[in-house]
């Protein structure tokens, strides 16, 4: 098996990828600013209008892991194209919407073929670049998760100010054309000729859509009991689904992965990080407002210094994790969060921009140092032939700590808890779980039979 892709053509496949990754996350996010004025325009009340980014995310998190295991089927790029052209497809009939229903069917066809793409993102960034510089190509390929993500919002109020909403949808559509033209120079497809486990997707669909869709409307409906009987329900998806897989030798979901706690360890890392950068991101500006009384400018201009020095660490991070251990890379950019968010907690009485800004830079930074690295480890830890399960482990686990993150949000503000320094110190809290998360893996005991089982994964010479 080759080592990577040769150049050019790994450049004209990380310009693909990159693209690809950038759409997904902007359309997930660049709707969030143009709700009030799709909810004016359908004619429909803000509640409802809040589906239109409610349902995206859903079906995200629903199906990636059944879509990560067909990509093993038929083919990284086969699946990583075809969803690009859905995506594509569902995006133009996004312009032409001029109802709620339709609105959200096509975000659903949008949703599946976002999650078609990332499902297999990550597997095709390891065939992509050598194993020597998987941590930095996986680097990269936060960057730029992180980036398309800071600039939705930007974007989509720019769209707003010149054009009617519709067009924040369509102003997605160049990455996809983009993305799918230069889109063979990803690497060739090896499907491998096996059944799709059909029930145990629908097991794995029930499981994290049901279970995330009673959270959320336990936090915002208005029947606690109906509630908890969806979690109970998805909850109950969830052990049959489990169960099911232990006698599968490719799960859908990869729980013999999950047996080895290095691989263990990270995705609860990772779990746990997503959540609290998410339960911390989304209450601080209610804190800034009611605390400090800043404008949204400010606001804004306070919270860019957390992206915009992950930008810069992340690859970094990533590229150092090519030559040290990334239980150790992970453990420091872990006190580095928790030292920055217990300052964020305690912000001086007269607090500006700056004091804000260059506490968020230090958390930005340990986040930053954390991600790339552990995303390397848990990919560095897999068979290459399972990479495209592992690789929509990573995704479901950046998504499912998203929406439990911004689910932990609403219930805090919901308690009147959320505008204090209450979200930073749960915050803080989680990080410290990641960070002890991630020193467990320095052990021998833990690192060592992973890493004797997936040597081909890890160059000559390396430090691990």
């Amino acid at each position: 098996m080759t080592d990577g892709l040769p150049m050019p053509r790994r450049l004209r496949a990380i310009v693909a990828i990159s693209l690809g990754s950038a759409l997904t996350m902007i359309d997930g996010a660049i709707a969030t600013v143009a709700l009030p004025t799709i909810a004016a325009d359908l004619g429909t009340s803000p509640a409802a209008a809040v589906l239109v980014v409610t349902v995206y995310q859903l079906t995200l998190v629903t199906t990636l892991l059944p879509l990560s295991a067909l990509g093993d089927r038929i083919g990284l790029r086969r699946l990583y194209q075809g969803g690009q052209l859905l995506f594509a497809a569902a995006t133009l009939l996004c312009f032409f919407a001029r109802s709620l229903p339709f609105l959200l069917v096509v975000r659903v066809a949008q949703a599946l073929g976002a999650a078609a793409a990332l499902s297999v993102s990550s597997a095709l960034v390891r065939s992509i670049y050598p194993a020597r510089m998987l941590g930095r190509g996986l680097g990269i390929n936060t960057v730029v998760i992180a980036s398309a993500g800071a600039l939705a919002p930007t974007l989509g109020g720019f769209v707003l100010s010149v054009a009617p909403w519709p067009w924040i949808f369509a102003s997605t559509l160049p990455f996809a054309l983009m993305s799918l033209a230069i889109g063979r120079a990803l690497p060739d497809p090896e499907p491998h000729d096996e059944p799709y486990d059909l029930a145990g997707a629908l097991l794995s669909a029930c499981t994290f859509g049901l279970t995330v869709a009673g959270l959320e409307a336990l936090v915002h409906g208005d029947s606690p009991v109906v509630a908890t009987a969806i979690i109970v329900a998805g909850l109950v998806a969830g052990v049959v689904f489990v169960r099911r897989e232990l006698g599968d030798p490719r799960p859908i979901l990869p729980v013999d992965l999950l047996a080895r706690p290095v691989f263990a360890l990270s995705v609860a890392g990772a779990l746990t990080a997503f959540l609290a950068s998410m339960t911390f991101l989304l209450s601080l500006p209610f804190r800034l407002k009611h605390g400090w009384q800043f404008t949204p400018g400010q606001t804004g201009a306070a919270m860019m210094f957390w992206p915009a020095t992950s930008m810069v660490v992340a690859p970094l991070s990533g590229a150092l994790s090519d030559r040290y251990p990334a239980g150790l890379l992970g453990a420091i950019g872990m006190v580095m969060a928790v030292g920055g968010l217990l300052a964020l907690a305690f912000l001086p009485a007269e607090a500006g921009v700056i004091d804000v800004g260059w506490r968020m830079s230090l958390t930005g930074a340990g986040f930053g140092m954390f991600l790339s690295p552990n995303a390397r480890l848990i990919l560095g830890s897999t068979p290459r032939e399972r990479t495209a399960s592992a690789g929509g482990l990573i995704s479901t686990t950046r998504l499912l700590g998203q929406t439990l993150g911004a689910t932990l949000a609403a219930a805090l503000l919901a308690t009147g808890l959320g505008a204090s320094r209450t979200p930073a110190l749960v915050a803080a809290g989680l990080a410290a779980l990641a960070g002890l998360a991630s020193a467990a893996r320095l052990r021998p005991a833990v690192r060592l039979p992973a890493m004797e089982e997936v040597a081909d994964a890890q160059p000559e010479g390396a430090v691990r």
